[in-house]
């Protein structure tokens, strides 16, 4: 039977999918109860589009197996896909009821709650997070994201820098630009200027990262700097309607100097 599975497997890997649910199908004919197989099935259907089909699998698996944290994930996700919010939650609900130490299907509905603006009940799922990971800095920066939202800045700023704070971390210019915004929220101009042009250093062709350090220099009365960003915004391939727009205020800039 082993080597059934082996095969189906294989065949999914060269992306067979039709050949691979015929696979699976055979396993079942003498494994009618293997939870794994509808699991790995549902993944196989929804590959090929077939929603209903693995939306079966999936639940078919959990039924088998109410332990099977694979088939919750997989089959929330599929929902999450189709837009079905509602039943994603439902989905991870029932697999954090069933699986309470599993801090992955905790996090997975946090982030569902983050989309569906649930903000209170994505906090409580990922403070249950850090509790048993008190080093995630995902979970830091899903909280900071949050408590931006919410408009409580400082929080936010805090989340962010612990995400920072972490070796093992890669220090991507999204997560520069988060905590610009923030500190720019927070009207901190001089650490969220900073931030901004971190998010440069990390990814020189960050559009938006320039504009928004051109307007905080402008706001801070550095014109010659703020005409240089303005200028490096402008290099990019932007509307022609905004081009215009920054071109006749960095001649209004120029006029100040």
């Amino acid at each position: 039977m082993s080597e059934k599975i082996d095969k189906a497997m294989s065949l999914f890997k060269e992306g067979k999918y039709k050949e691979c649910i015929d696979a699976f199908s055979s396993v079942l004919e003498t494994e009618p109860d293997n939870a794994d197989i509808y699991n790995n099935m549902g993944v196989a259907y929804s590959c090929v589009g077939d929603f209903d089909r693995a939306e079966k699998s999936y639940v078919r698996a959990i039924e088998l197996d109410p332990e099977l944290a694979q088939a919750y994930i997989n089959l929330s996700d599929l929902y999450y896909k189709a837009g079905d919010l509602a039943s994603a939650v439902g989905t991870l609900q029932r697999g954090s009821y069933e699986l309470q130490d599993n801090l992955t299907i905790a996090h997975l509905l946090a982030r569902v709650y983050i989309e569906d603006q649930r903000w209170d009940d994505a906090i409580v799922e990922l403070e249950r997070v850090l509790d048993g990971e008190p080093d995630n800095y995902d979970a830091y920066y899903d909280l900071g994201h949050i408590y931006f939202e919410l408009g409580d800045y400082e929080t936010a700023i805090d989340n962010f820098e612990n995400v920072l704070s972490y070796e093992n971390n890669q220090n991507t210019e999204v997560l520069y630009y988060a905590l610009a915004q923030a500190y720019e929220a927070n009207n901190q101009i001089d650490k969220a200027i900073s931030n901004y042009l971190k998010a440069i250093a990390v990814n020189d062709k960050f559009t938006l990262a320039y504009k928004k350090a051109g307007i905080l220099f402008l706001a801070r009365e550095d014109y010659e700097d703020a005409i240089e960003y303005f200028e490096n915004y402008m290099d990019f391939d932007i509307p022609d309607e905004e081009k215009e727009s920054v071109k006749k205020l960095i001649e209004r800039v120029k006029a100040k100097i």
